[in-house]
């Protein structure tokens, strides 16, 4: 939650996302979400590891998305990286998303934790989610 508040001035439309690469209890890399256009939060921390994830946990705040739009699909990023667990806040409410994240990350065989925190996600994320809670 942390992380994704410092996206709160720049992510115009879309919710601020943090996104915290753990590797045995260290943090390695932290993203948020950036402008629109520009890497979501999942993106960004990737794109700081110098080497495999295979042993990375993700935490992140919301559902990863599992579509491709302004930027490519997150679940799929942390797929293609090699994560092979990631706990989320909640699920997105956004109609484009609503599951099809965890769904995805899933199908893959990432080992997917739903609810970290998830109350207090919500009510942070309210004014960014509002339509679709």
């Amino acid at each position: 939650m942390e992380e994704g508040r410092k996206a709160v001035e720049k992510c115009a439309d879309n919710p601020p996302v943090g996104c915290v690469l753990v590797l045995h209890g260290i943090v390695v890399a932290k993203g948020h979400t950036n402008p629109p256009g520009e890497p979501h939060a999942e993106a960004m921390a990737i794109g700081q590891l110098h080497s495999g994830a295979s042993d990375i946990e993700a935490f992140v705040t919301l559902e990863p998305c599992s579509f491709h739009g302004r930027t490519p699909s997150c679940a799929e990023a942390l797929i293609n990286a090699g994560i092979k667990r990631v706990y989320v806040g909640m699920i997105d409410p956004d109609s484009r998303n609503n599951g099809r994240g965890i769904a995805r990350l899933r199908e893959a065989g990432v080992e997917v934790h739903v609810g970290l925190l998830e109350q207090e996600i919500a009510l942070e994320l309210r004014d960014h989610l509002g339509k679709a809670l």
